[in-house]
């Protein structure tokens, strides 16, 4: 057989295709890869969750790992990838609002993390910190909207309670949220 450009080529493009093809023929290794998709985002409506939109809103929504925010008008809407608690234990959910902001959080281990991890120390602002640039605190003590250095924990369950975003996010984010911001996590 003589090796021609074009059946080269072909050949490459088979052996790209192939593990493509065989997800797509067990449809269990494809329901599992689109859960852990950005494209597995589930577009929700502040309606669904608010009586009324009169201040920026946010809905944390740890099954499709996105966070959907709304201005107080309705006219800005933004749809960023989190990370979301690792168990359903340490996730916390329904309605609260933003307490607090700070821009280079320190972080201090909870009571729960300090009893599983006893070495765990404080962690000042900076690249070491869990916290990323920006933390918005919530009503529930714990639980913070944050950024994070690490970006492999985006879109995965990696957190021990709270909302994580990209720092590019978070600063967008932080921006546009008032405290008093409105927040659901379901």
């Amino acid at each position: 057989m003589i090796l021609t450009r074009r059946t080269a080529l072909g050949l490459g493009l088979g052996a790209t295709l192939a593990p493509a093809l065989a997800r797509a023929a067990d449809p269990a290794a494809d329901s599992a890869s689109v859960r852990n998709n950005t494209s597995s985002f589930k577009m929700q409506d502040w309606r669904d969750h608010f009586d009324r939109l009169d201040r920026a809103t946010i809905v944390a929504d740890t099954t499709s790992r996105a966070l959907h925010f709304w201005s107080a008008d309705g006219a800005d809407y933004r749809i960023f990838p989190t990370s979301v608690p690792i168990s359903d234990d340490l996730t916390k959910r329904g309605y609260t609002e933003i307490v607090r902001k700070k821009v280079g959080p320190s972080w201090t281990p909870t009571p729960s993390q300090m009893q599983r991890y006893p070495d765990w120390k404080p962690i000042g602002p900076g690249p070491e910190n869990p916290l990323g640039t920006h933390a918005m605190y919530l009503s529930w003590p714990a639980y913070i909207i944050h950024g994070t250095h690490d970006t492999r924990k985006i879109g995965r369950r990696s957190s021990d309670g709270c909302i994580g975003l990209f720092n590019e996010n978070i600063a967008q984010l932080f921006e546009l949220c008032p405290i008093g911001t409105q927040v659901r996590v379901i």
